[in-house]
C-alpha cells in the first residue's frame, strides 16, 4: 500500500507567524500518527521560515513512524540530519529563496555530489530519496548514484489535472515503469490533494509513499485534521 507522511511545515508556519509555540509543533506531529498518517516530513529551509532547525531534535524524540527530513543538502543540512538522523532523507535542489520546491534533480550533471552525499547518509542508516521530475534519464541517474527512491515533483502533473488528466499522469506511469526496471523505490509529493490523489496512485501502482502537507492543512481548516488525514488515506486505499 502507498503510505501517507504528512508534512507539517504549514503547521510551523502558522505557529512562527505569532512566535510562541501555537500551534504546538510536537503535539501536531503526535496526534497526526494517532489520526492515521503512516509517516512526518519536514523540510527546513534556510531561512527558517516554517520548520526551524531546532524544531528537527524534538521531533526526532517523538515520531514513532516514519520520520522524513528533505532539504537542499548543503552542509548545515547535512550537519543536522546527521545529528538526528531520520528514516529517510529526501534530497531537494532549492534555491536558498525559493518559495517552494518546483523542480527535481539533474542526477547526471550532479552525479558527483550527489553520490558522496548519498554515500554519507548510507553511513549513518538513512534512505534517500532524490526528488526528481518524471523522466527516464533522471530516474537512472538516481539509480546510479546509489539512491534508495525517487520522488517524483508532480507539480505539473496536478496543474494538467484539471483539464487532461490522462495526459498529465502518462509521464509518471512511463517513469514508474523505468524505476521498477532499474529496482529504485518510487514516492510522490507536490500538490497532490483529495481531487487528483486516487488517480495519480491508481496510474502508478509502483507508489510507495505520498508527502502532502499543504493542501492536505488546507482541507484541515474545513474537515478538522483527523478527517482530513482518513480522507487523504481512503485516496490512498
Amino acid at each position: 500500500m502507498t503510505r501517507l507522511s504528512v508534512n507539517i511545515n504549514k503547521v510551523a508556519l502558522l505557529r512562527n507567524a505569532r512566535g510562541g509555540d501555537l500551534p504546538d509543533l510536537v503535539q501536531v506531529a503526535k496526534d497526526c500518527e494517532a489520526f492515521g498518517a503512516e509517516g512526518i516530513t519536514v523540510h527546513p529551509r534556510p531561512d527558517q521560515r516554517h520548520i526551524r532547525y531546532d524544531d528537527i531534535p524534538d521531533l526526532w524524540e517523538i515520531v514513532t513512524t516514519e520520520f522524513n527530513i528533505e532539504g537542499n543538502p548543503n552542509s548545515k543540512f547535512l550537519d543536522l540530519v546527521l545529528a538526528n538522523p531520520p528514516h529517510q532523507c529526501t534530497l531537494v535542489p532549492d534555491a536558498p529563496a525559493q518559495l517552494t520546491s518546483d523542480a527535481g534533480w539533474d542526477t547526471v550533471s550532479n552525479a558527483s555530489f550527489l553520490r558522496e552525499v548519498i554515500d554519507t547518509l548510507h553511513q549513518s542508516n538513512v534512505r534517500v530519496s532524490i526528488f526528481v521530475d518524471p523522466v527516464a534519464k533522471m530516474v537512472e541517474g538516481a539509480k546510479a548514484v546509489g539512491a534508495d527512491r525517487v520522488e517524483f515533483y508532480t507539480g505539473p502533473y496536478a496543474k494538467q489535472f484539471v483539464t487532461d488528466p490522462q495526459t498529465a499522469v502518462q509521464p509518471y506511469t512511463e517513469a514508474a515503469r523505468v524505476a521498477g526496471s532499474v529496482g529504485i523505490g518510487i514516492n510522490a509529493g507536490h500538490d497532490l490533494n483529495l481531487d487528483n490523489l486516487r488517480y495519480f496512485r491508481e496510474n502508478c501502482p509502483e507508489l510507495l509513499e505520498v508527502s502532502i502537507g499543504h493542501a492536505l492543512i488546507c482541507d484541515a481548516l474545513y474537515y478538522g485534521l483527523s478527517n482530513a488525514i482518513k480522507m487523504y488515506l481512503r485516496q490512498l486505499r
